[in-house]
């Protein structure tokens, strides 16, 4: 099982997901992945994606997170002992998404939403100072992030794989280049 989580105002619909459910489609094996619409409460969302991913055991699970879902990614990995691949992931959000308190809209489909100043807390809450089993992770970095500094990335999943690209951008571009490598870390025969 793949449980997808996508970053802040992203969606189901970002190109990083169309692109997973895509692949997993091609393969017969869309049954496999989750990909759910996030609260906006950090909480809410934790709260979400232990309730998709409930029984499934943690040598089968694989959580897939983009910017601030690599945040969460990185605390469910830690707390469930699965795997975790991370695109572009956010470390300190708290501190990138204080500017964002208010009133917002999502990028795919303009639907407002609220970021409350409590989020920041809750945020606060699932922090991950260190990973502890760094052969669980897969770091996906671009050094043209123009969100996110790559450098921040690469040293707080030290030691585990990494792979940092040389330019693209926060939403890796070019992503369906490293989708089969993505899935077969998540333990999905990508050769169809």
């Amino acid at each position: 099982m793949i449980l997808y989580l996508h970053g802040f105002r992203s969606s189901p619909q970002s190109m990083k997901a169309r692109i997973m459910a895509a692949r997993v489609a091609e393969l017969g094996l869309s049954d496999q992945l989750l990909s759910p619409q996030l609260p906006a409460s950090p909480k809410l969302a934790i709260d979400l994606a232990l309730s998709l991913v409930a029984g499934v055991p943690a040598e089968q699970l694989a959580i897939v997170g983009s910017s601030l879902g690599g945040y969460y990614a990185t605390w469910l990995a830690e707390r469930l002992g699965c795997r975790a691949v991370l695109l572009n992931p956010a470390i300190v959000p708290l501190q990138d998404l204080d500017r964002h308190v208010g009133v917002s809209t999502h990028y795919h489909s303009d639907e407002p939403f609220e970021f409350k100043r409590a989020y920041i807390d809750e945020l606060r809450a699932l922090a991950v100072d260190r990973i502890t089993r760094p052969e669980r992770y897969f770091l996906i970095a671009a050094t043209g992030d123009e969100v996110l500094d790559y450098r921040d990335m690469v040293k707080h999943y030290a030691g585990a794989r990494q792979h940092v690209i040389d330019g693209s951008d926060h939403g890796i571009a070019e992503f369906a280049d490293y989708a089969d490598t993505v899935l077969a870390f998540c333990g999905v025969q990508a050769a169809a």
